[in-house]
């Protein structure tokens, strides 16, 4: 049998691991590591239900967390007779699964985190990532309006002025960077970022569990009650990006490795 594109795992104390398993191609957002993505974080959130699961760890295996879309398959997802917005929304909606989840979830970005990718590390409530990896939400630079609440999330993280240069320039950043900035809780050499995240949850999981999630009840409360609809917000934008000549052109670059020449068509 195969390995799953998505592995989830329970470890000793407690701790749930949710891996994204398909280094091959960059843990990127196909419609099989969505799907599958969707089956661990069920289990995950049958057993933080169960008591079985105090902390979740999600991570990656290879050289990216994960790259986000896969711009040789589909940035959209489900049957062309749903509108273009609720096809931007499902691509996302494995991801968000996440907010269902009551326990603290840590990030363990073993290496490059990048659009999508980058928004399901911002859904983590704390992240421990690679100091040499890049970070960011690069959906300018390939003509489309940002998904998955990032443009909800990521002022709310380091504040609207850095998170306007970031989204608005589609800079990456590296670890030291996303560090100073709040992107990051800490920057480690790449082979200790699993290890320093389970050490993380296994802090967290010792603490009394009911405080625990009520403390991270209490502090995204204000961000659960509309995060959702920030989604769909982003969704309608997006689908709108995605039909233009400059997505076509700035995926069309990336594939062949040039750089896009945009014309606001």
């Amino acid at each position: 049998m195969a390995d799953p594109a998505v592995r989830f795992t329970i470890e000793t104390d407690a701790i749930g691991v949710v891996t994204l398993n398909r280094p091959d191609n960059r843990n990127s957002m196909t419609p099989e590591l969505l799907d599958a993505f969707t089956g661990a974080s069920s289990e995950a959130l049958a057993a933080v239900n169960a008591g079985d699961v105090r902390c979740l760890v999600v991570t990656g295996t290879g050289a990216c967390f994960s790259s986000g879309a896969d711009f040789k398959s589909t940035i959209q997802r489900d049957s062309p007779q749903r509108a273009p917005h609720e096809r931007s929304y499902a691509m996302y909606e494995p991801f968000l699964s996440l907010l269902d989840i009551a326990v603290p979830i840590v990030g363990a970005l073993n290496g490059h985190t990048v659009g999508g990718g980058f928004g399901l590390a911002l859904i983590c409530d704390l992240r421990i990532g690679a100091r040499d990896a890049k970070y960011g939400a690069n959906f300018v630079k390939l003509g489309l309006a940002p998904g998955m609440a990032i443009s909800y999330l990521l002022p709310r993280l380091i504040g609207v002025a850095r998170a306007n240069e970031l989204l608005l320039t589609g800079r990456l950043v590296d670890g030291a960077e996303a560090e100073a900035l709040g992107l990051l809780n800490r920057a480690v050499a790449s082979g200790n970022v699993l290890r320093e995240a389970m050490a993380l949850a296994r802090t967290i999981a010792g603490n009394a569990p009911l405080a625990v999630r009520a403390t991270k009840r209490a502090i995204h409360r204000g961000l659960d009650l509309q995060i959702r609809d920030a989604a769909r917000l982003e969704a309608f934008a997006q689908a709108e990006t995605v039909a233009t000549d400059d997505a076509r052109e700035g995926i069309a670059a990336l594939l062949a490795k040039r750089t896009p020449v945009f014309t606001g068509q």
